[in-house]
C-alpha cells in the first residue's frame, strides 16, 4: 500500500499550521479539500489520525505516521541534494530544552550546521518535555532528560547540567540577611521559568520542606529575561552553571546554598536510520556536549 503524497501532505500542513483553514491557505486549496484528503487518508489507513480540534493534533496512529512521513521527508531531501554538484540545505527539527539553547549548543552546533549546510528549527520545552516532541513526530531528535530511547532510536549520554540557586546580592541582603532558610524562603520571591518547570519546586521541596504555592513567585519564560529579572533583584532562582559562572565569579551573583545544588543529566535521542548529514551532525553534538558538560559521574 503506498500513502497518497497530496492527502499526506494535507495531514502535514494540518498539524503544522493547527488548523484546517491555516493548512488550506498553505496548500493553495479549500479547507474543504483538506478535510476531504485527510477522511481519504484515515480511510486509506483506518484509522483516525487527526483530532480535529484548535489546535489540530494527531491522534497516537497520527504520531506515528508524522514521524515516517518526517523521516521520509527528510531522507528524500538529502537524496536529491547528493545528486547535485552543489548540495542545497536540508532542514531538520531538533526538540531541546531553552537552557540548553541558551548555553552549550549553539557553540557545538554552528560550525557542523555550516558545514553539513544543514538548517536548522529548535523546537524548544523542558527537558522533560522534549522527548514528547520526538515522539509527537514534531523533531527528528532532541535533547531529553529521557534515559530510555524510544523504539527505532538510540540514545547517547551528553553530561550533566549543574543549577545552582543564586541571586543578586541586593536581593540577598534583604530578603536572606542571616543566609537562606525556610521561614524566609516562605516571604521572598521565586523566579520560575514557565508552568512547567519543576527545577524550583522540587529544590524548596527537598531542601526547605517548602510545597508548591507556599512561597510567591515570578514567571518569565524567556531564558536571557529570567537571567537578567534575576540580576535586577526580582526573585532568586536556579541557574545552569554554564550561565551563571561568571557572574557569580565577578560578585554579579551570590550562591544562596554553596552546598546544595541540582544536576540534571541530558541525552541526545535520535533515530537508528538517518541521513549522512544527520548522522554527523549528531557525532558533533554528543561531542561537543561531552567537552561543555560536567560528566555523568559526577551528577550526586
Amino acid at each position: 500500500m503506498k500513502i497518497d503524497p497530496r492527502r499526506s501532505e494535507a495531514f502535514v500542513a494540518a498539524v503544522d499550521s493547527g488548523s484546517l483553514e491555516q493548512a488550506a491557505a498553505l496548500l493553495n486549496v479549500t479547507p474543504s479539500a483538506i478535510s476531504q484528503r485527510i477522511a481519504a487518508l484515515e480511510h486509506d489507513l483506518g484509522t483516525p489520525l487527526l483530532v480535529r480540534a484548535r489546535p489540530c493534533r494527531p491522534t497516537a496512529p497520527g504520531m506515528r505516521l508524522l514521524q515516517f512521513l518526517r523521516r521520509r521527508a527528510l531522507l528524500e531531501d538529502e537524496f536529491f541534494a547528493e545528486q547535485q554538484a552543489d548540495p542545497g540545505p536540508v532542514r531538520v527539527a531538533l526538540a531541546v530544552n531553552n537552557d540548553t539553547l541558551a548555553t552549550w549548543l549553539l557553540p557545538v552546533l554552528a560550525p557542523v550546521l555550516i558545514e553539513e549546510g544543514l538548517l536548522v528549527e529548535f523546537v524548544t520545552g523542558d527537558q522533560r518535555h522534549t522527548f514528547a516532541l520526538l515522539e509527537q513526530g514534531l523533531a527528528l531528535a532532541c535533547v531529553s532528560g529521557e534515559t530510555e530511547p524510544m523504539r527505532g532510536c538510540t540514545v547517547s549520554p551528553l553530561g550533566v547540567m549543574r543549577y545552582r540557586m543564586v541571586a543578586a546580592p541586593s536581593f540577598a541582603s534583604r530578603w536572606f540577611p542571616g543566609g537562606i532558610t525556610r521561614e524566609a524562603a516562605r516571604r521572598a520571591p521565586v523566579m520560575v521559568f514557565d508552568r512547567n518547570d519543576r527545577l524550583q519546586t522540587a529544590f524548596l521541596l527537598q531542601h526547605f520542606g517548602l510545597p508548591e504555592g507556599s512561597y510567591p513567585f515570578h514567571y518569565v519564560p524567556s531564558s536571557d529575561p529570567y537571567v537578567q529579572a534575576i540580576r535586577l533583584g526580582l526573585g532568586y532562582g536556579l541557574l545552569p552553571l554554564e550561565q551563571c559562572a561568571d557572574m557569580l565569579a565577578s560578585g554579579a551573583l551570590v550562591d544562596l546554598t554553596p552546598d546544595l545544588f541540582v544536576d540534571v543529566a541530558l541525552y541526545w535521542h535520535a533515530w537508528r536510520i538517518q541521513p549522512p548529514r544527520l548522522e554527523r551532525m549528531g557525532a558533533a553534538l554528543v561531542k561537543g556536549a561531552r567537552a561543555a558538560l560536567l560528566p555523568p559521574s559526577c551528577s550526586l
